[in-house]
């Protein structure tokens, strides 16, 4: 298994991968999604495992405050997914570790990530990890 940024070659299996993980949040083309890979404040990192994409992580620098947090900038895990038929074998660490060594590079002392309340699955991942649960939050709306 290798963990590489998406370029060209895995741009087109990213794109379509994404919504696995984020249903309503399309990236509406591929053009789109090309421009995203320009910020240089977001990784976007896939794993290959032989010459299938496996899973992917984005991440970003963040600056304004991050809930749980001391510092700034501080390294925000946006979003992780790796396919069910390749679950359980590091993968998911493999891409959090370049996450982390990623923010280490920008100056972050610290590593942060976020799930919705009922996803127990992606909580228990996250410890497997090494995160610690730091607060939970409800967010409130009303329409004017």
């Amino acid at each position: 298994m290798t963990i590489e940024r998406v370029d060209a070659s895995s741009l087109h299996a990213w794109h379509a991968m994404r919504p696995l993980l984020w249903p309503r949040e399309p990236l509406d083309d591929l053009e789109e999604a090309a421009k995203m890979l320009e910020r240089p404040h977001l990784l976007t990192i896939v794993a290959r495992d032989g010459n299938r994409i496996a899973g992917f992580a984005e991440a970003s620098i963040r600056r304004d405050y991050v809930n749980g947090c001391e510092t700034s900038p501080v390294v925000f895990l946006e979003g992780i997914y790796v396919l069910p038929g390749h679950r359980k074998r590091g993968i998911a660490r493999a891409l959090s570790d370049a996450v982390a060594a990623w923010g280490r590079k920008a100056g972050c002392t610290e590593f942060a990530s976020d799930a919705l309340v009922e996803n127990t699955d992606s909580h228990a991942m996250h410890c497997a990890l090494g995160f610690e649960e730091t607060e939970r939050v409800v967010y409130f709306r009303k329409l004017l």
